[in-house]
């Protein structure tokens, strides 16, 4: 058990939810935002569980952090109504159009600031899978990264974390602090009481911004990212031509006709000949197309 306090930042995202259907916006490659129902990250949650969890044993401080717009201090808000101490919200335009590795940039900034000993936040995105941000962010603080967590027991300058492996297995690795721990869903997230989800309606949300940070901005967003979008195309549509039928005809040989899309059927023809002419017939063919260079015999 460590001597002093627990400092815990806890990485709050949101996840689209994926049963409403997405659709490709008009112009550009992305997704549409009508009709797009946004929840909090699940996996967010467990991990904020689990500091809350060291914060009842140990008394650690918990801080919750969001980085995007202001639909995010509703995240922040149930986090205050579950027993965080702290929120803060980050958000610049300047983000906008930014990679993994410009978006690491600014949590890199923002731990190194805060300075805590543990930095929890989700293994994967519900919608979109694994994120690299946290890992990438905790090795430009040259912290260690532990993923796939699914217990933590802190020591006096350290952690051990039990990991989930292949195949079910489990894996106990160790590290030193300050550290980054990314957890599965283990942990069953809290309810908040009405009196708690009441008194996180006026709890203050500090909201930080480029300023804060000191980063220029050409380091985030499009103009810092590595992962630059190319150009693309779309393939043009190719209209299936719709015959119209002969009007003189019968409503259901029209009728045949629309569906057929105007093909008609070609009628066979058998030619009845003896064997030599069949095989001079055939011969003849087979000259024809160069695949003999003989007579016939």
């Amino acid at each position: 058990m460590p001597d002093n306090k627990l400092d815990i930042l806890v990485l709050l995202r949101e996840s689209n939810d994926p049963r409403p259907p997405a659709r490709v916006t008009i112009r550009g490659a992305a997704i549409s935002e009508r009709g797009l129902r946004r929840v909090p990250n699940p996996a967010d949650l467990a991990s904020l569980e689990e500091a809350l969890h060291l914060k009842d044993i140990l008394g650690a401080g918990v801080t919750v952090l969001a980085i995007g717009p202001e639909r995010l201090d509703d995240t922040l808000r149930l986090a205050f109504s579950m027993g965080a101490d702290r929120g803060i919200r980050f958000w610049d335009h300047g983000l906008e159009g930014g990679d993994s590795v410009a978006d690491a940039r600014v949590l890199a900034r923002i731990v190194t600031i805060l300075a805590p000993a543990l930095v929890f936040t989700g293994n994967r995105l519900a919608d979109r899978g694994d994120d690299p941000v946290p890992a990438l962010a905790a090795a430009a603080s040259d912290m260690p990264c532990i993923a796939a967590s699914v217990h933590l027991v802190p020591k006096k300058d350290r952690v051990e974390v039990q990991r989930a492996s292949d195949r079910g297995a489990r894996q106990t690795v160790t590290a030193r602090l300050p550290c980054t721990v990314l957890f599965e869903e283990v942990r069953t997230p809290r309810y908040p009481s009405v009196d708690a989800v009441s008194n996180a309606l006026f709890t203050r949300i500090e909201c930080w911004n480029l300023v804060n940070l000191g980063l220029p901005f050409w380091e985030i967003g499009a103009a810092g990212a590595y992962l630059t979008a190319a150009d693309y195309g779309v393939p043009r549509p190719d209209p299936t031509r719709v015959v119209t039928p002969d009007p003189s005809l019968p409503a259901f040989e029209r009728i045949l006709s629309l569906l057929s899309g105007g093909i008609k059927a070609r009628a066979g023809k058998l030619d009845h000949l003896s064997v030599e002419d069949t095989a001079s017939a055939l011969m003849q063919i087979f000259r024809e197309e160069g695949l003999t260079a003989g007579g016939t015999s």
